[in-house]
């Protein structure tokens, strides 16, 4: 079995001590950086942009895996492949030519990601699914960090691993708001790869602890 992956979401570091977080999640078990960007007009929010990443990419040393809520992607597909992103993850409600916008981030160097809503289906990614090295499952409303998690998540994973096998691809399956040590372990049962960690690591009082702790609780039964 492949090892399940845990990728600390940076949107719940604290930005005033963001070397210090970054080298936080270098020195704990995590295997990825998760590093939301977002418009203000697609998500009702506003991140970091591109310097932030590019401060964060000169100390990262591990995977960066880049969470693109904003509308036409397809414009800074190269930017971020030279500003260091290792995947780049669209939404799937922002591309009306998807599959062109996959072939463009596969052609920048990156591998290619697709996030869906929670009222997006996953039947949608049919015939496409081949060509998606990730897709982001939104277990809450994309725009903030901290909300509850959707329990209609783990029905979404279950139907979107059996697209992923009846289809023969290879695409991991990554869960993006609100896990926790709660819900981890269903969520992986469920066929979960990776799982995006924020508040629950970032709040914690020990952040290496609890990486740990989670990384431990999803791989002891592999």
């Amino acid at each position: 079995m492949q090892t399940k992956l845990i990728a600390p979401s940076v949107l719940a570091a604290d930005f005033a001590n963001l070397q210090r977080d970054v080298e936080m999640i270098n020195a704990s078990q995590a295997d990825w950086f998760h590093i939301d960007i977002m418009d203000g007009v697609f998500v009702p929010n506003i991140s970091f942009g591109m310097p932030v990443l590019e401060a964060i990419q000169k100390h990262a040393k591990k995977t960066i895996d880049v969470h693109l809520m904003i509308v036409d992607p397809d414009r800074y597909i190269t930017a971020f492949a030279n500003l260091g992103a290792n995947i780049l993850t669209v939404h799937y409600e922002t591309c009306t030519h998807l599959h062109r916008t996959l072939q463009a981030i596969k052609a920048a160097g990156m591998k290619a990601g697709v996030a869906l809503n929670p009222h997006t289906n996953v039947s949608l990614l049919e015939d496409v699914i081949q060509d998606i090295d990730l897709v982001c499952i939104m277990s809450v409303n994309p725009g903030f960090g901290g909300q509850s998690f959707i329990e209609n998540t783990y029905d979404k994973v279950v139907k979107l691993k059996h697209l992923i096998t009846s289809k023969n691809a290879s695409t991991l399956i990554e869960i993006d708001g609100g896990v926790t040590d709660q819900n981890a372990k269903q969520l992986v049962e469920a066929g979960a790869d990776v799982l995006v960690a924020g508040s629950f690591v970032f709040k914690a009082t020990d952040p290496l602890a609890t990486i740990e702790n989670l990384k431990n609780l999803v791989n002891n039964n592999l």
